[in-house]
């Protein structure tokens, strides 16, 4: 069915791998998807100026593994989040070990030193 992620099929992606039991309803569906685009905007923010905020990017990307499942997030991020954030990215994911090194969309992405330094004395 979701042999590869388009603009047109992705919410149905994330509704078939969605699974919040406390969930009443599409609002909270709706406020979970929210996260990917505040994920984006911090992304950006540390990218474009350097301000990290790391705990709040770790809660939601922690967050949306809980409720869509690992790999359900994953495949949600790298399709909602440029790949000029994939670097700092890749380096949150491989921290929660969310993904391997040899994750095929990411394989030839750095990571970011300065974020794994960061993450490394949390």
């Amino acid at each position: 069915m979701f042999e590869k992620i388009t603009p047109a099929n992705w919410q149905m992606f994330a509704m078939k791998h969605y699974d919040n039991p406390q969930a009443d309803g599409e609002e909270e569906f709706q406020d979970d998807l929210k996260r990917f685009k505040y994920l984006k905007r911090l992304l950006k923010k540390y990218h474009e100026g350097g301000d990290l905020k790391e705990r709040l990017i770790l809660n939601h990307i922690i967050v949306l593994s809980n409720v869509f499942g690992t790999e359900g997030a994953v495949t949600l991020l790298l399709f909602k989040i440029e790949p000029e954030y994939w670097s700092e990215l890749k380096t949150f994911l491989l921290y929660l070990n969310m993904i391997t090194l040899f994750e095929p969309a990411l394989s030839r992405v750095k990571q970011d030193k300065h974020i794994w330094n960061t993450l490394q004395n949390i």
